[in-house]
């Protein structure tokens, strides 16, 4: 707030909103911002948006590398997912040159994809690897804040302000069946839904209050593909019976949700806000613990966009949660209207990683109330 108000172009009715967005959002107070926005005026560029990407795509890769013990020149695929930052060169070359990889690997670059991307960049890198035997696969999944941030009055784009932080995650992803005995979980499931949606001069993304209802549309669209995969039989027939009822008898009744806790011991609900969360929490009718990865990530490090999901993974991690054989479901909303899905199933008990878990080092301080 002292960086809006010295910046001189937000008006008084702009600061109160940003304001009170603040304080409802459920962040706290150790999320980060990029360093050009703490300067003072905030000087955003493509230099300082380069710097940014760096230091996390850099230090997200040198926990991975360090943390699995595998050597960069062994990745055979690289697909990087950044919505709104698309230099050239690629951020994909930045990891090529910055550790040496072999030339001839195969990179991917994903752009404008939203929110929801990480899950998307990981399809991806699942297709690669079905068809490219014995090789690693490494996903980076990220935001970049430094030239997005919006400098004028209208209340829709302000909103992203509040609640866009800086974060990314890596993740390694192997077909190598000597790593069955390492892994920490095996991928079983991805599903990817759309939905169409069809509206100065000062860039800026709109968040709008129709958000949840369209939000809800294209969860109902995936978790009727999701649920015949993971889904006990007699949660199938119930939703499905539904589901015909209403078509046949045009009601506007809600449809029945399955018990979605009947196939999954963890959910990683993506942290883009408060509402978000909270609705996800009411519908599929989850406890406090269900959604605590979540709410704590977004007061923790805010909404890191395609990132989120895998801090909230690693939370789980570092309660010491995650058992043998237990189904872990991230679920991501981005833009487009994009829901996607997938589903990890536990190979082994996963440890608190001292290293590489962003939680590490204040983990016993969680979870927190939340006013």
């Amino acid at each position: 707030m002292e960086r809006s108000e010295t910046h001189g172009g937000f008006d008084e009715s702009a600061l109160e909103f940003q304001r009170k967005i603040l304080e409802r959002s459920g962040l706290g107070e150790q999320t980060y911002l990029p360093a050009a926005l703490h300067e003072i005026p905030p000087a955003p560029s493509m230099a300082a948006a380069r710097q940014e990407a760096e230091d996390v795509m850099f230090g997200a890769l040198d926990n991975l590398f360090k943390s699995t013990n595998v050597n960069p020149k062994d990745v055979g695929i690289l697909v990087v997912n950044c919505s709104l930052f698309n230099p050239t060169p690629s951020l994909s070359s930045m990891i090529v040159n910055k550790y040496k990889l072999w030339g001839n690997i195969r990179t991917f670059n994903l752009g404008g994809m939203g929110c929801s991307a990480g899950v998307i960049a990981v399809d991806l890198a699942k297709d690669m690897l079905q068809v490219h035997r014995n090789t690693y696969a490494v996903v980076v999944s990220m935001e970049n804040i430094t030239q997005n941030w919006y400098f004028g009055n209208k209340k829709s784009m302000l909103i992203p302000n509040c609640l866009f932080r800086l974060g990314g995650a890596a993740i390694l992803l192997s077909n190598k069946p000597t790593d069955n005995r390492r892994a920490k979980y095996k991928l079983l499931h991805i599903v990817r839904t759309n939905q169409q949606q069809d509206a100065t001069g000062k860039v800026g993304v709109s968040l709008s209050k129709d958000l949840m209802a369209i939000a809800g549309g294209a969860l109902k669209a995936n978790i009727t593909t999701l649920g015949p995969l993971v889904l006990p039989i007699s949660e199938q027939l119930l939703f499905f019976a539904t589901l015909i009822t209403q078509k046949i008898t045009e009601s506007k009744t809600r449809p029945y949700i399955p018990d979605f806790k009947l196939a999954f011991d963890h959910f990683c609900i993506h942290a883009g806000g408060r509402a978000v969360i909270d609705e996800l929490e009411k519908n599929f009718q989850l406890s406090e613990q269900h959604v605590e990865p979540s709410r704590m990530t977004l007061y923790r490090f805010g909404n890191t966009s395609s990132s989120s999901i895998w801090y909230e993974l690693a939370y789980t991690e570092a309660k010491g949660r995650m058992k043998k054989g237990n189904r872990v479901w991230q679920i991501a909303f981005g833009s487009g209207f994009k829901c996607n899905s997938a589903v990890w199933e536990a190979v082994q008990a996963v440890k608190p990683a001292e290293t590489s878990n962003p939680w590490a080092d204040c983990i016993h301080n969680y979870p927190v109330e939340i006013k």
